[in-house]
This record gives structure tokens, C-alpha cells and sequence, in this order.
């Protein structure tokens, strides 16, 4: 099994864990538990490769991701009423599995021959995208967009970073799981000091100037 295998397993398990949170907060069924599980899960790499034409996703064709999705969705349907008071420990998971899936998406959009820029991105929405989808699927406002916290800006960091890397010839497995580190480190530590990215400022009438219609 390669480096490769490995970060995206672990970035799917961690994942679906916090998508079978959500399930569980919702009063979901084991069904609607495991299909939010795996949508979290596996989300951000079935847009990542339908992004970069690597179809099928491996997120329906490969049967060990699917797989690890399930298993997470059960472990959180089975001790959802621990795991829930930890909250700690699911900050952890959740940003550890950013970490992961920003460098495994990045490095898989670079070996696809996507270009830099087009990696950072495919990495950064590999990072994003089963929370988004989780949200949705849940009926809330993405969390990456709502909740202000250092999220999405993580992500960019590491996927830039890997990016770099990879072009000066440095991407080994040392400097992989440096990056990884720096992500989950970055994360975590906004979430300590409670760093927050700006919103906009309050007061805005609805209007596009003074005189304006309010439409464009």
C-alpha cells in the first residue's frame, strides 16, 4: 500500500466520523447515519476526480474507501453518545482529516498533470468539499462559509505548499507529512486562540449605492 492509499484512507475514516456526527445530531436512522458518513467521507474525492477526469471517483469504485466510510458511520452509530462529549477529539479528527485530503488531492491532481494552480484548487476542494456536502445534505449553511473560523485558508496553505514542493523536485514522505503536520497544526491553533477570518461590515441597506433599485 503506498503513501498515497494511506492518506486517503485516513482522510476518508476521519471524515465520515464527522459526518455521522451530524447524522446523529439530527435524529437521523443507521441509514441516513451511514449515507452521511460516506457523503463526508468521500465528497471532496468525488469532486476531485471529476474535476481532474479521473472517473470513475474512487469514492463509488473503490470498494476499501466505501468500505472505510461505512465502518466509520457505524462506529459513530454505536458510540455517537461518547464520542459526542469529546469535542476535543473531534476537532482533532476533522482537522486531521483536512490535512490529509488537501495533500492526497493536491498530489493526485499534480500526477494527473492538472497543472500547479488547478492542484491547489483540486486540493483544497478534496479538503472542503465532504463538510460542504454534509451541510447540505443536513440542511445547514456550510460551515466553511458561516462559522467564520480558519478553515478553508488551512487548506489553501497546505495545497500551495504542496504544490511548491512538488515543483522544486522536494515532495518526498518526510515533506509530505511536514505539510501535514502544518495543516493540522494550523488548524488547531486558529481554533485555540480563536482565530477568525473578517466578515462584512454591518449596515448595508440592501441597495447597490443610494439612488439604486436594489436589483443589478
Amino acid at each position: 500500500m503506498q503513501i498515497d492509499d494511506v492518506l486517503e484512507i485516513a482522510g476518508v475514516f476521519f471524515s465520515a466520523l464527522s459526518g455521522g456526527l451530524a447524522a446523529v445530531r439530527k435524529k437521523f436512522d443507521v441509514f441516513g447515519v451511514l449515507v452521511l458518513a460516506w457523503a463526508a467521507g468521500l465528497g471532496g474525492g468525488i469532486l476531485r476526480d471529476v474535476l481532474i477526469g479521473a472517473t470513475p471517483p474512487v469514492g463509488i469504485a473503490d470498494p476499501s474507501l466505501v468500505v472505510t466510510a461505512i465502518v466509520a458511520g457505524f462506529v459513530i452509530f454505536l458510540l455517537h453518545p461518547g464520542l459526542a462529549r469529546m469535542r476535543t477529539v473531534v476537532v482533532v479528527l476533522d482537522a486531521g482529516a483536512l490535512a490529509f485530503f488537501v495533500l492526497q488531492g493536491t498530489t493526485k491532481g499534480l500526477d494527473h498533470g492538472v497543472g500547479l494552480l488547478a492542484s491547489v484548487v483540486v486540493g483544497v476542494l478534496t479538503g472542503i468539499g465532504g463538510g460542504v456536502l454534509r451541510d447540505m445534505l443536513t440542511g445547514e449553511v456550510p460551515l466553511v462559509f458561516a462559522d467564520r473560523q480558519l478553515y478553508a485558508i488551512p487548506a489553501i496553505v497546505g495545497a500551495g505548499l504542496t504544490a511548491v514542493l512538488w515543483q522544486a523536485g522536494a515532495l518526498t514522505v518526510a515533506t509530505q507529512a511536514a505539510v501535514v503536520v502544518a495543516v493540522l497544526g494550523f488548524r488547531l491553533v486558529s481554533v485555540w486562540r480563536g482565530w477568525v477570518v473578517p466578515a462584512a461590515a454591518p449596515g448595508w441597506t440592501g441597495r447597490w449605492g443610494s439612488g439604486g433599485s436594489g436589483r443589478m
